[in-house]
């Protein structure tokens, strides 16, 4: 079961709040009024790994033959 705070403790520890989501999967916090809201950490469909190239000036096939001359060294 998802861990609950007042309106008031989120508030005065949003941080916690934020970390408890982020390992438990969501909070819920409660209002005067009894509403309640979930607060959840957003999927990502991204992968760690992607990330943006880096323009070096070179081609592929020069990579390639960098790579090979490495190899035959040893």
């Amino acid at each position: 079961m998802p861990r609950s705070f007042t309106f008031t403790e989120a508030r005065q520890k949003l941080a916690y709040v934020l970390k408890i989501a982020s390992r438990e999967g969501e909070v819920r916090i409660t209002h005067k009024g009894g509403q309640v809201f979930v607060i959840r950490p957003e999927k990502t469909t991204r992968s760690p790994l992607d990330v943006a190239g880096v323009n070096i000036g070179i081609t592929a096939e020069e990579i390639n033959e960098i790579v090979r001359e490495g190899r035959e060294r040893e």
